[in-house]
């Protein structure tokens, strides 16, 4: 039987520490009384409930809202934290990967995510090892269109079934 007062557990205890701290008014916790914090929270309790009644579809939920939540705190914390869309597919990358190490579904959308966030978060330095790369990414940015009219005349034409 899944333990269902896990997730409401965790919501209302979380919510809880997080209006009592913020009405102590401490100014050394005052970077966390965010709205970032909120999605740590609820993130924990999916997690939390994923895992303690094996409830798996909640990892990514969970996954990806605390990654989230940690990822807008980091980018006000840290000057170095890198502020790129890929950060967002790394993050639900990550949270596939986790799903299918419970589930051993949801391999391939994990690491063609966290491949496209790699590539996307150093795209400087891989162009800089495979130069030729660069020319054809040119190449295919100006003329994807072609390609556009090539299938659909496939599809129109030639494929006939």
């Amino acid at each position: 039987m899944k333990k269902q007062g896990v997730f409401p557990g965790i919501i209302l205890i979380g919510i809880g520490l997080y209006f009592l701290l913020d009405q102590l008014n401490l100014y050394s916790l005052k970077v966390f009384y965010t709205w970032p914090t909120l999605l740590i929270i609820i993130g924990i309790a999916f997690l939390a409930q994923a895992y303690t009644s094996r409830d798996y579809q909640n990892i990514v939920p969970g996954f990806i809202l605390f990654g989230f939540g940690l990822h807008f705190h980091f980018s006000i914390l840290f000057s170095f934290w890198p502020e790129h869309w890929a950060m967002f597919t790394l993050i639900i990358g990550c949270a596939f990967l986790l799903k299918y190490q419970q589930t051993k579904s949801n391999l391939l959308p994990g690491l063609l995510l966290l491949i496209l966030s790699i590539l996307a978060l150093f795209y400087h330095e891989v162009i800089g090892w495979l130069g030729w790369i660069g020319s054809i990414v040119n190449f295919i940015e100006k003329y994807w269109p072609i390609g556009l009219i090539v299938a659909g005349v496939y599809l129109l034409f030639i494929k006939k079934k």
